[in-house]
């Protein structure tokens, strides 16, 4: 009799070092799919917070966040069978993951800008009309330029910690830091952000 395996829940509700996810992780390695589906569905809603703050909708692509998430979670299959666990959470394998898909969308957006978008789209349209989008395009233009004062590692901090949700142990996993450096970096950003924001009318 196979053995049972937990229920799904996002990866953050488990811990960084939770064993019950540990286990869950060892079963799919092992080749359990009902152990490898609760790992993917607990994975995904941080993967997909991750690749909307990285992504957004990618103007002129063909590739959007939802897509660059489908290509995690694939690549995370292929490679479980070859994952070893070697004292980093499993987190961080597949935040590796998730850098190399959204590289790889970034370039392919840069390749695809001058290619015609398709006339019939794939699914329903829901911007409500050219304002709004000029509106959002604006925003995320504003949010870009903020991010793009802070260094590699601040805007990564700020993304995993804010957008996504992270605790501080969990980014200082994936950054390579301690919580406590977590921390300070995240105050030193946002406290930066605050006052371009305070001190100029550009942004």
């Amino acid at each position: 009799m196979a053995a049972a395996v937990a229920p799904a829940k996002p990866v953050a509700a488990y811990g960084p070092q939770d064993e019950q996810f540990r286990q869950l992780v060892d079963a799919a390695v092992h080749g359990n799919s009902v152990a490898t589906q609760r790992v993917l569905e607990s994975i995904r809603p941080i993967v997909l917070r991750y690749c909307r703050a990285r992504i957004g909708r990618l103007d002129r692509s063909f590739a959007s966040a939802d897509d660059v998430v489908q290509e995690v979670c694939l690549s995370v299959i292929s490679a479980l069978p070859s994952y070893r666990d070697q004292g980093q959470p499993f987190l961080a394998f597949v935040y590796g993951i998730a850098q190399h898909k959204v590289a790889d969308a970034h370039r392919a957006a840069a390749r695809n800008r001058s290619l015609p978008v398709p006339e019939v789209p794939d699914r329903p349209e829901t911007v409500a009309g050219p304002e709004q989008r000029v509106l959002q395009d604006e925003l995320k233009g504003n949010m870009d330029r903020l991010l793009a004062v802070l260094s590699d590692k601040q805007r990564e901090i700020v993304l995993l910690r804010v957008v996504v949700g992270l605790s501080a142990e969990e980014t200082a996993d994936l950054v390579g830091s301690t919580p406590g450096a977590v921390r300070v970096a995240q105050h030193r950003a946002l406290t930066r952000l605050r006052k371009l924001v305070g001190n100029t009318k550009e942004f």
